[in-house]
């Protein structure tokens, strides 16, 4: 059950604290209070609750900022919670009345938060916040030209937009957002699948203790076979084929065991040890199909029991040729990225072209004036399409390249080059600073929630630095330029 709070949360000032003092209104927090659009995303968020019984959850306000102040502070669920239950500026950015001491609420809360603040819902968090700050700025100065100067244009009258000329420039680009697995062999997975299947028929058997004999597994023998390979530095081809079928054939033996003497009764399994069965009985299935085939590939691979969702994404990269985890499409617009596509298995991302250039249009009113994008984006159909719709396409011609280009020919070649770089910066930022790098949550859906998490609190501390930057150019216009007397104000002060 959920219930919609009306009360508006006191200013800085009034927010009441039990040691006296009240918070300063140039703290990060405070400003990313006022940034946020918490009236929208309740509403957004009470869609999740369909039952009018049980007790209140939590409000929206404490479950999208407890994401946000976890992934901004790169804390655990535990030190989050102590973390809110400290400081009261975090207590007033989820919406607090005033200062307590006592735990907000268990860690174990932000799992079941990821879980229904969706990686959509959280897309539409990103553009109302983006699409707010943009209504702001077209009463101020602006932004010289700069890449995306489109982020000012109205996107609400359909007859304006569809005449607007076509404003500003887009970036895109692709990445692996690494899930935190270990390195898949199919030995390793094979023993995970044995382990599983002998955990299962211990449980099964367990109220038969004492007066059923229990199935024969050979875990000790298994796990013995496995060692003799898994702990060589490199083993022969022999050697791994031996193994592989010594663990399929334990694998199917214990599926045909719980098939025959408990398949009528799987009741006593929990929630996860039955949907581990399924996924057990899936390796196996491609496991044996590569075994016979004498390959390393097939359709749908699962490279992860606790995570079945993953999949190989092959990147061609130095360092790591190939990577387990979703499959991103980013768009840079301005300063602010915006995560177009996720999915966890592969693709080509050439065909994203259309969908990045209709959501820009969708956003802004109109097409980008320039598209900026690698190689691999610049196919004859995309070029095509950017052709029909006015706009023009970063990089080199088809063809064969020109022995003497012009001038102006080599300056736009380098440019278009420069202009994609920050899209690369993107990812950087958010594989360095945020968690993009490797993904701990489990779960398919809260592996997602995280994902778009960590774009939306890049555009936020970038809205912050840009606040930031405003408030100091109009200390330093207040005190005509000179920076001495702006530096004599505030050590002052």
């Amino acid at each position: 059950m959920y219930r919609k709070q009306h009360s508006e949360q006191p200013e800085f000032e009034d927010f009441h604290l039990s040691f006296g003092g009240h918070l300063r209104s140039d703290n990060r927090w405070v400003r990313l209070a006022k940034m946020i659009p918490w009236d929208q995303i309740e509403a957004r968020y009470a869609e999740k609750f369909q039952s009018r019984t049980g007790p209140p959850a939590l409000i929206a306000r404490i479950a999208v900022g407890s994401l946000i102040i976890k992934e901004k502070l790169q804390l655990s669920d535990e030190e989050t919670v102590e973390q809110i239950r400290e400081n009261p500026y975090l207590q007033y950015f989820l919406g607090y009345q005033a200062f307590s001491d006592d735990r907000p609420f268990d860690p174990s809360m932000l799992v079941h938060f990821r879980k229904r603040v969706t990686g959509e819902i959280l897309s539409e968090i990103n553009d109302l916040i983006l699409a707010s700050q943009a209504d702001d700025d077209d009463d101020d100065e602006s932004d010289n030209g700069r890449v995306g100067d489109g982020m000012n244009s109205e996107a609400g009258d359909d007859e304006t937009s569809a005449e607007a000329e076509n404003e500003g420039s887009l970036l895109m680009d692709a990445t692996c957002v690494p899930a935190a697995i270990h390195y898949p062999t199919d030995l390793s997975l094979l023993n995970d699948a044995r382990e599983m299947t002998e955990g299962i028929i211990d449980t099964c058997h367990a109220p038969d203790v004492g007066t059923k004999e229990k199935p024969r597994t050979y875990r000790r023998k298994a796990r013995k076979q496995y060692l003799a390979v898994a702990k060589k530095k490199k083993p022969r081809m022999k050697a791994i084929r031996r193994a592989l079928r010594q663990q399929l054939q334990y694998v199917r033996r214990n599926l045909e065991t719980i098939r025959s003497q408990y398949g009528d009764d799987l009741t006593r399994l929990s929630r996860y040890q039955y949907r581990s069965l399924l996924v057990v009985s899936e390796i196996y299935r491609q496991q044996r199909k590569m075994y016979d085939e004498k390959t390393h590939s097939v359709s749908g691979r699962i490279v992860s029991l606790s995570q079945p969702h993953v999949r190989p994404i092959v990147r061609g990269k130095t360092a790591a040729p190939v990577e387990f985890g979703a499959k991103i499409s980013a768009a840079k617009i301005g300063d602010f990225a915006y995560l177009d596509r996720l999915s966890w298995d592969a693709y080509n991302e050439a065909h994203d072209l259309p969908r990045h250039v209709e959501a820009y249009r969708r956003r802004f009113g109109r097409y980008p004036k320039t598209v900026h994008a690698d190689a691999i984006y610049r196919t004859r159909e995309n070029r095509q399409y950017c052709t029909e719709r006015g706009i023009r396409l970063g990089g080199p011609p088809l063809g064969r390249p020109k022995k003497n280009p012009t001038r102006a020919e080599r300056h736009q070649a380098r440019d278009d080059e420069r202009a994609r770089i920050p899209i690369e910066g993107v990812f950087g930022r958010g594989k360095t600073r945020y968690s993009l790098s490797r993904i701990m949550t489990k779960r398919r859906d809260t592996s997602e929630t995280t994902i778009a998490l960590a774009f939306l609190v890049m555009n936020l501390d970038t809205l912050l630095r840009q606040l930031s930057f405003t408030l100091f150019r109009l200390l330093m216009r207040l005190f005509g330029y000179q920076p001495w007397r702006l530096a004599i104000t505030l050590i002052t002060d």
